[in-house]
This record gives C-alpha cells, sequence and structure tokens, in this order.
C-alpha cells in the first residue's frame, strides 16, 4: 500500500497493487471501483481505501480525461527545442506566460542543458507547424535558436516507484 518512507517524508513507496490500481485509473479515471477492485484482486472497500491513501498522499493528484487530439483535427505533433539568447534571460518568465496563451502549446518544459525549453505543439499539419515556428517562436528576439522534431507516435511508460 502507498505509504510515507520513514527515511525520507516526501517520498511515497508503491507496492505491486497500487500500481495496477494506478495503470487502471489511468486507463480510465472514471472506472467504477467495483471494477477497480477485481482488476486490482482486492475488496471494494480496500480498494476504496488504497485510492483515498493514494489521493491523501499526493500521488494521485486528479482525475482527469484523455482528449484525442486526432478526433479533433489536431494530430500534427511535434517537440520544439527553444534556445534563449544568453542576455535574455530576465525576459524568461515573460516568454513562458507567452508559451502559456498559445492554443498550440500543449505543454512545455523549462530545462537544465544546452536547450532552455521543450514545447509540446500540437496542430493540423505542417503547415501549422511551420507558421507556429515561424510566427511565434523565431520571431522573438529573445529566441536564439529552434529545433523541431516530429512525434510519430508515444506511449506512456510503466510506473515506477
Amino acid at each position: 500500500m502507498a505509504r510515507v518512507q520513514n527515511d525520507s517524508p516526501e517520498f511515497v513507496t508503491l507496492d505491486d497493487t497500487d500500481r495496477v490500481l494506478i495503470a487502471a485509473l489511468r486507463e480510465n479515471s472514471r472506472i467504477p471501483n467495483n471494477r477497480l477492485a477485481e482488476i486490482a484482486g482486492i475488496s471494494p472497500s480496500t480498494c476504496l481505501q488504497r485510492v483515498r491513501t493514494l489521493v491523501d498522499t499526493g500521488v494521485l493528484r486528479r482525475f482527469t480525461v484523455d482528449v484525442d487530439a486526432d478526433a479533433l483535427g489536431f494530430g500534427m505533433q511535434a517537440l520544439v527545442s527553444v534556445r534563449i539568447r544568453p542576455g535574455a534571460r530576465d525576459r524568461l518568465d515573460t516568454f513562458a506566460d507567452q508559451l502559456r496563451e498559445l492554443p498550440q502549446v500543449a505543454q512545455y518544459f523549462y530545462l537544465a542543458g544546452a536547450e532552455d525549453f521543450v514545447i509540446h505543439f500540437r496542430g493540423r499539419n505542417t503547415q501549422d507547424l511551420r507558421d507556429f515556428v515561424t510566427d511565434h517562436l523565431s520571431t522573438q528576439p529573445i529566441v536564439a535558436s529552434t529545433n523541431t522534431s516530429v512525434i510519430f507516435d508515444h506511449e506512456y511508460g510503466p510506473l515506477r516507484g
């Protein structure tokens, strides 16, 4: 069962049952408790308590939906790496705020390393991607360079911990 480790109170240890519960909830966060318990091989009351513990310890932060961007016509995905000009570091927060407002930005990551940001782009086609990079990134004086990688497919890896 999910529990806080004694030597490191900010971390939680998961067992195999927790991993099964999380995997099933990741597939369908609306799964009925009885079905979830059946999948995990535990009683419904135990299942309910385990899920509550996963929520209470912060392992499960929210129950959400997975929108199929392809069904909405936004099947083009890419990762766009952005390098910021050395003298423009004082404008990183403004740049990040601008990214949050762009509908093509599914998510972004602020990094340590050679690149400063990686942006997960979603659009309709390669023209949308080109327009995004040229109109919203390359025109920014803060941006030194971009590098784009098209995403063919993605999967979630197994949960560790």
